[in-house]
């Protein structure tokens, strides 16, 4: 231990006498509800330890409590966002069920107002790989007494014809096929010509003469000349006529009247007997167009025979 110089006992001795005698004052001393005042200073000294103890113990425990907050947070949103996903998938396929059921609906209405047209229900199982050819495939063949040229249809209108058929499915060429045509003639002035396809979204009608009369919005029928559809329906809408110089008829470009991008169910005609159009439209006799006359009832034609 070093050594207090001489010169300083003195000063030390009395600084130590003092601090006893502060102590021992402190001690006899009381203050409110007999409370000693060197308890006071005690806890005066210790009270900043104390806070600052505290202080880090509540930082540790907050600190760790948020982490573990942040991970269960973490979980509960991974969790929210598979469950998010799971009713996106189930709401697309309610929306697609929804829409499925009005289709059907509608074709049944279709197929109800048209009882007397022998006329069969499929359903477009696929469609050709080939991209330059606008073919699909229905669930129906021979064995449902489906046959080769056999005009398939909507409730919109015009699809195509069977090109091929096999016991169980059948091939139908699409009105939109470069290969594909159909008898048809405009609605108001009753001229005949040629839908044909163009392997595009718009088909085109040939052989109308640049003498005659052609507006947009003016609708396109079947003219029933191609043996294959009846007359007077729905084949599409004028979206543009225009006079082509070197040729002595107008160029016709027309939107088909039925869905052919995207064709789910439709309608195989068993035989030729015409449909009454104003029947199953939805309109009232008083806006159906005038070429849609009522058609006494046939008896329905026999199916012909199955082939292969």
């Amino acid at each position: 231990m070093t050594a207090i110089p001489s010169r300083h006992r003195s000063l030390t001795l009395l600084a130590g006498v003092i601090v006893a005698q502060v102590l021992l004052l402190a001690v006899q001393i009381k203050q409110e509800r007999d409370v000693r005042l060197i308890r006071v200073w005690a806890v005066e000294l210790i009270s900043p330890l104390q806070r600052a103890a505290t202080w880090a113990i509540d930082g540790v425990e907050n600190g760790w409590g948020g982490y573990i907050g942040l991970r269960h947070t973490r979980q509960q949103n991974l969790a929210l966002r598979a469950e998010l996903d799971q009713l996106k998938i189930r709401n697309a396929e309610l929306e697609g069920r929804a829409r499925e059921a009005d289709r059907l609906e509608r074709l049944l209405d279709f197929r109800t107002a048209h009882a007397e047209v022998p006329m069969l229900a499929a359903q477009v199982i696929g469609g050709s790989p080939d991209s330059g050819s606008l073919l699909v495939y229905i669930n129906h063949g021979s064995r449902s007494g489906l046959r080769r040229d056999m005009g398939v249809i909507t409730p919109d209108g015009v699809v195509g014809k069977l090109l091929a058929v096999f016991p169980d499915i059948s091939e139908v060429l699409l009105l939109g096929d470069k290969e594909s045509g159909v008898g048809a003639l405009l609605a108001d002035t009753r001229t005949q010509g040629v839908v044909k396809g163009t392997g595009e979204p718009q088909l085109i009608l040939d052989y109308i003469s640049n003498d005659e009369k052609v507006h947009s919005g003016e609708t396109v029928l079947t003219s029933g000349q191609d043996r294959i559809f009846p007359k007077d329906l729905p084949v599409g809408t004028v979206v543009q006529a225009t006079k082509d110089p070197k040729t002595p008829f107008l160029d016709i470009i027309v939107k088909p009247s039925a869905h052919l991008d995207r064709l789910e169910e439709v309608l195989v005609l068993l035989t030729r007997q015409e449909l009454d159009t104003q029947k199953g439209s939805g309109k009232d006799a008083s806006t159906a167009p005038a070429i849609t006359r009522p058609i006494a009832p046939k008896a329905p034609a026999k199916a012909p025979a199955a082939t292969q």
